[in-house]
């Protein structure tokens, strides 16, 4: 990198451990369902999307706020989603940044959980 420079990645690029986090919410109950994931694909999103199902009773609507990533697109996603018809389905604008308000969320839960033992 040099300076005013953006970075730049090849095809070889690899996460070095960075995960992704697939997080559900319920509003009402605060309960949150999450998994993480080595690699951001299709199946990833799958199983999560299982998850929710066999955790959310299925007399409940599910809203889905997705970003705008290729895995949410893919033909055996948008299938799933026509044959479970609960499950709406929100993207956000491109170049939103709804990612602040989780980032906001998890340093809530560490300043309230974790940190707090520190003192």
């Amino acid at each position: 990198m040099r300076m005013g420079l953006p970075e730049r990645r090849t095809n070889d690029y690899r996460r070095h451990g960075t995960t992704s986090l697939c997080a559900a919410l319920d509003v009402r109950t605060g309960q949150v369902i999450g998994e993480g994931h080595r690699r951001h694909r299709s199946e990833d999103l799958l199983q999560f999307l299982r998850t929710i199902e066999a955790h959310v009773p299925a007399s409940r609507d599910s809203h889905l706020i997705l970003d705008n990533y290729g895995t949410h697109k893919t033909s055996r996603v948008r299938r799933w989603l026509v044959q479970h018809p609960r499950f709406a389905v929100h993207f956000t604008p491109t170049s939103a940044s709804w990612l602040n308000l989780v980032e906001r969320w998890f340093a809530l839960l560490s300043e309230r959980q974790i940190e707090r033992d520190r003192q």
